[in-house]
């Protein structure tokens, strides 16, 4: 395929059997992806190879046949399993050169930490005849641009996501702007719904989803809805013309669906409402551990709404610091709507808060019944007025424990949430 045939767009290639065993995150390839959507370069392809000379080969093969940019990230360390400079130049069938000047970097950055640099580390400065060093401020091992061949370019990073962060933005960024790209940008907002499912949600807004400008995606995770609404244009300003009013369309039709945009989250949002309107809130936590808490303390400023919370496993710190009554403890267990309201209610009262919340469930994988199963979950709601509501749900005994307790302390929030909006 000649270069006018591939697509002008970029693919990552990371490099490393530990990622591929799931011992690491993959974090580079998510931080390229944002990298190359605000320089607006496509991006269509992402691959991960473990270090292995000939199944790495092949990845670049596809690579090159799909893409004019391949930036890889891994695999240019000292050690014998580091082959992606060898293999891109065994590739290109292009000799490797030892490079003076970037051995005697490499020998000045161990010597600034007093340390002797290893003969195994003067394989890094062994680049292919031709390519350009990428400089690495913070690491030992140097990446590269390369163009081994016409419309092709090779960007190569070390796998430790703080180096290859600073080389992308001191040098490849310039260099790929320089070439020609960059010259448009891919905007993105990503709207946040509650309450609903995707389904649902994608049936309500089939109009907004066949868009070709701005394009509207749904995704679903760890119990919420997301569309993500996406523009290319020249600049950011411009993107956000043509994705402004689709953004407005669709609130309008999700009404109290949609709790948040971009990095918003169900405490933040309650946050924010609990603030205008000069409220408070208090959680009494039994399931959820003081999960709850937590979150609402994530938000910068949490301090001027939330006033507290008691997390009351045993049944006696129930009774004695929530007030909950020993008889409907021993008549409905702690797992009840009864007792979920005087949490509730005892969270608010003892706390001196406008509002109380309370979880009470059985957050498992063991502890359920026939009666009380696993991920049967009660949340109490008490308000300012004096009133005090409980809701009951079943999260699903398939669940793991972990968002057995996420969705318990996200769905109380949001039914706060809600009540806030109504007024």
């Amino acid at each position: 395929m000649t270069a006018t045939n591939v697509p002008a767009a970029a693919e990552i290639i990371t490099v490393g059997t530990e990622l591929l065993l799931g011992e690491i995150l993959n974090s580079n390839a998510q931080f390229l992806a944002q990298e190359l959507a605000k320089l607006g370069v496509p991006h269509y392809y992402q691959t991960v190879v473990g270090d292995n000379v000939m199944r790495l080969q092949k990845a670049v093969a596809i690579g090159c046949e799909r893409a004019r940019i391949l930036i890889f990230t891994g695999g240019l360390g000292p050690t014998p399993d580091d082959l992606t400079t060898e293999t891109l130049a065994d590739f290109f069938q292009t000799p490797l050169i030892e490079r003076a000047d970037v051995l005697e970097e490499i020998t000045q950055k161990f010597a600034r930490r007093g340390r002797a640099m290893s003969p195994s580390n003067r394989k890094q400065a062994l680049l292919p005849e031709g390519a350009e060093v990428l400089p690495n401020p913070t690491g030992s091992a140097p990446g590269m641009i390369w163009q081994p061949r016409p419309g092709l370019i090779l960007l190569t990073f070390p796998g430790v996501p703080s180096e290859m962060q600073v080389m992308w933005r001191q040098t490849a960024v310039p260099f790929l702007i320089s070439q020609g790209w960059g010259q448009e940008v891919i905007y993105s907002r990503v709207l946040r719904f509650w309450g609903i499912g995707e389904s649902t949600l994608a049936e309500k807004v089939a109009e907004q989803i066949r868009l070709q400008n701005p394009t509207v995606a749904p995704y679903a995770g760890k119990g919420e809805v997301r569309l993500r609404i996406s523009s290319k244009a020249r600049t950011e300003a411009e993107a956000m013309q043509v994705i402004d009013p689709v953004v407005q369309q669709i609130q309008q039709i999700a009404g109290a669906d949609f709790y948040g945009i971009d990095q918003e989250t169900l405490a933040s949002a309650v946050g924010h409402l609990l603030q205008r309107q000069g409220q408070t809130v208090a959680v009494a936590e039994s399931c959820t551990g003081g999960g709850l808490g937590q979150f609402l303390t994530e938000t910068p400023g949490s301090s001027a709404y939330f006033r507290g919370g008691i997390i009351s496993y045993d049944n006696q710190i129930k009774i004695e610091l929530l007030g909950v009554e020993a008889a409907v403890l021993a008549e409905q267990g702690a797992v009840s709507a009864a007792v979920a309201e005087q949490m509730a209610v005892g969270a608010r009262d003892r706390l001196k808060a406008s509002w109380g919340l309370s979880i009470t469930g059985v957050a498992g994988p063991d502890g359920g019944s026939d009666e009380k199963p696993v991920g049967l979950v009660y949340l109490g709601i008490a308000a300012p007025t004096g009133s005090v509501v409980s809701f009951r749900y079943l999260f699903g005994s398939s669940r793991s424990r972990e968002m057995i307790r996420w969705m318990s302390l996200c769905t109380v929030l949001d039914l706060l949430r809600r009540q806030l909006i109504s007024g």
